[in-house]
């Protein structure tokens, strides 16, 4: 039996993400989801949306059919 997985190169937050300190940020996810790690990813509100900044994943959690990713924002590109 398969697990399904998605693989993403970008992180959407559907302004879901919590702060952890300073620049540091956490994001639970629904259902398993992979992600490059120690790499600039774009930050968006939406898929369409405009890119709020860079970021890049230091933590991966996968359980219970969902993803928690651990970032930390290197650039920020607007002010919302």
């Amino acid at each position: 039996m398969g697990m399904p997985l998605e693989l993403n190169t970008m992180i959407v937050t559907k302004g879901r993400e919590e702060r952890i300190e300073n620049n540091f940020f956490k994001l639970e996810k629904s259902e398993y989801r992979l992600y490059p790690m120690h790499v600039p990813l774009e930050v968006k509100n939406t898929i369409a949306g405009e890119v709020r900044g860079v970021a890049e994943i230091y933590k991966l959690e996968w359980s219970e059919e969902k993803t928690v990713i651990y970032f930390e924002m290197k650039a920020l590109e607007s002010t919302n």
